[in-house]
């Protein structure tokens, strides 16, 4: 009898035990290819941009409004937000078909969940190391659903676990189905888990979908705030005005000092149309996950992250594309929800960074952060309360790449909240200053100017410091060649 008892007293302690563990919350990480920071419809930077769903998100979360990526552009992103680390450290430092991160000595946050008992799963773009069958299947996933490189928007080539065959359809359509399949039927209702759903929209070709091509064509597209569309590039380096998107220096033409305003409209105002329809099907994929979040119970116990993996340029300063150091390129949105840690309709504004949400994700696990994470956890922001030890700075950085010609130079960049200090690191060409609360459009280099050579010291001498501090590596091809070698 008293065996009995004391068998029966130890199930329902390991039966509460696994209850409370069944308590950790559950993350769904949704990353978009290439959203501006402000083609959201609470914005209201597009007025007839209406995307209800994401609106609701940051009504019931947290708007982070000064989050930014540590390189802009999708592959270094991207590594950037799994292993907490910036480009020159996990490896990945361009959009390279043969190169992943060094996941064994950085490995991404789903490892460390799926060792801590997570069910994990990546529903979406991977966009790193072409690699096919199980191959292609990156660390930390027990569910997987991707395609190599860019993938295409309609009737796609997709690896499921392994297997690789042709799915009928509009990727964003077949991402929210695989997405929501996974949920309810496929992952384990005993277990935590993490799910990735990192669409292939918004990136261009931009194509929406079917149902929503050309609902803005009748539209007429806004202005940039703060006039940056009359770029002129006077006062700014030369390799801005040579490589400006739009204009050819080619050949032996001499660069002018500045550059004429551009008509508005301008002539790609289509392309960005289709961008921003392409953001619709988005908005009604989140809506019906969550949904399916709610029909399963999970919804309040899930912490949904909604983010881009760069900024990108609408017109401003009469670019395209992303890459460069400019507020367009660098930020992007950042909503979280999770109702029993976050108050509704809150908003953080200190500067918070791509490799801090392996961190915080790690946080709200319960799990330590591994010392090689660079990022911080956002968590005491994210409950509303100031963290006086919290960055007032940020580095960023970019490695040319040859392939897009109006790409800039190898740079670094420090940002603070009233200034920004560009390193063009060329020695025939200048640098760039800009006062963010005067000039938040950074129309006005402000490098010349004598009466901020303190400020510019300033600058110059916290680059440094951060750039010791993070370990940077100006050589973009060390893991490249430590690769080839093997």
């Amino acid at each position: 009898m008293i065996r009995c008892l004391l068998l029966i007293t130890v199930f329902f302690s390991l039966n509460l035990f696994s209850q409370k563990k069944d308590k950790r919350p559950n993350f769904l990480f949704i990353l978009v290819d290439d959203q501006p920071f402000d083609a959201v419809g609470f914005s209201n930077r597009y007025p007839f941009l209406k995307t209800p769903n994401i609106d609701k998100l940051a009504k019931e979360g947290v708007n982070v409004e000064n989050f930014f990526v540590t390189q802009s552009i999708c592959s270094p992103s991207r590594a950037s937000f799994l292993t907490g680390t910036y480009p020159h450290i996990h490896g990945v430092n361009q959009n390279n078909r043969y190169v992943d991160p060094d996941w064994e000595n950085y490995a991404p946050y789903s490892v460390h969940l799926q060792n801590a008992g997570y069910q994990t799963a990546h529903v979406g773009k991977i966009h790193m190391a072409h690699k096919k069958g199980k191959n292609h299947i990156r660390p930390g996933f027990d569910y997987w659903f991707s395609f190599i490189g860019q993938g295409k928007y309609f009737d796609p080539p997709v690896n499921d676990n392994g297997n690789e065959y042709r799915e009928k359809g509009y990727m964003t359509d077949i991402l929210t189905r695989k997405t929501t399949t996974w949920l309810k039927e496929l992952r384990d209702p005993n277990k935590p888990f993490s799910l990735n759903l990192w669409h292939k929209a918004v990136h261009q070709p931009f194509s929406p979908a079917p149902r929503h091509e050309g609902i803005f064509s009748n539209e007429e597209l806004p202005t940039p705030p703060y006039d940056t569309h009359k770029e002129t590039f006077k006062g700014k380096p030369d390799w801005q005005r040579k490589k400006t998107f739009g204009f050819d220096w080619k050949k032996n033409l001499p660069i002018p000092k500045e550059l004429p305003e551009i008509t508005w409209p301008p002539i790609n105002k289509d392309k960005y149309m289709g961008l921003l329809e392409s953001i619709i099907a988005v908005d009604e994929s989140l809506g019906e996950v969550l949904r399916v979040l709610e029909e399963i119970g999970e919804l309040e116990n899930t912490v949904v992250i909604y983010t881009s993996d760069n900024g990108y340029f609408m017109g401003e300063h009469t670019f395209i594309d992303k890459r460069l150091a400019y507020e367009n390129s660098i930020r992007i949105p950042m909503i979280i929800r999770y109702p029993k840690l976050i108050t509704k309709n809150s908003v953080v504004t200190e500067q918070c960074l791509n490799i801090d949400l392996a961190p915080t994700i790690l946080d709200l696990a319960g799990l330590n952060k591994p010392s090689y994470m660079q990022g911080d956890s956002m968590l005491k922001l994210l409950k509303g309360k100031k963290d006086k030890k919290w960055r007032k700075s940020m580095l960023f950085e970019y490695y040319v790449d040859t392939a897009y010609p109006y790409a800039g130079p190898n740079q670094v960049a420090v940002r603070t909240k009233n200034y920004k200090f560009i390193d063009n690191f060329l020695k025939n060409d200048i640098d760039e200053l800009y006062d963010l609360v005067n000039d938040p459009g950074e129309m006005k280099n402000l490098i010349n100017d004598d009466s901020f050579n303190d400020i510019e010291n300033e600058l110059r001498a916290e680059s440094e410091r951060l750039q010791k501090k993070y370990k940077y590596n100006p050589d973009r091809d060390w893991w490249l060649r430590k690769q080839i070698k093997k």
